[in-house]
């Protein structure tokens, strides 16, 4: 890690998976996680986990997705201070499109994401999973890996993506 990086704050590493995840670097992005970083989905349907721990996890969670059909742009991106200097809020969504079929869609997503030492430390995503799985399912998919995608995420899946 470069010391530009390290010196990163949230809006910053949040800016970086973003892109990674809009660039489709899925290989790239657990990177920009701690060794030991959580991230935590309330909302994943199974049988995605409801959460992911450690980089090399997240670090397969990544390129599972990598090998779907999805493809996320983020827009409309509104990042919220807090109180904490290492935690933001990001209210966003994604515009997708399900590659195998050419079908779009639009997932609603908010995560709160906590950065030390310009790495990602712990996470919690609220997607919109349903609609993922619709997306899906509407490719002839199974319902495997949806959401992950912004963890990341993860990354997502975008995440966390």
């Amino acid at each position: 890690m470069t010391r530009e990086e390290a010196a990163a704050g949230p809006r910053e590493v949040f800016a970086r998976l973003s892109a990674g995840i809009s660039a489709g670097r899925w290989d790239e992005l657990a990177a920009l996680y701690a060794e030991d970083a959580v991230v935590v989905q309330p909302f994943a349907l199974p049988p995605a986990p409801p959460r992911v721990d450690g980089r090399a996890e997240l670090d397969r969670h990544f390129r599972a997705t990598a090998r779907g059909p999805l493809e996320l742009r983020a827009r409309d991106v509104v990042v919220h201070e807090t109180a904490d200097p290492e935690v933001i809020v990001v209210e966003f969504d994604y515009d997708g499109r399900v590659a195998t079929t050419g079908r779009t869609f639009r997932v609603a997503n908010i995560q709160v994401l906590r950065v030390r030492d310009g790495l990602i430390v712990e996470t919690r995503d609220y997607h919109d999973h349903p609609a993922f799985a619709r997306a899906l399912a509407d490719a002839g998919a199974s319902g495997r890996g949806a959401g992950e995608a912004s963890t990341r995420e993860t990354g997502d899946t975008g995440g966390g993506g």
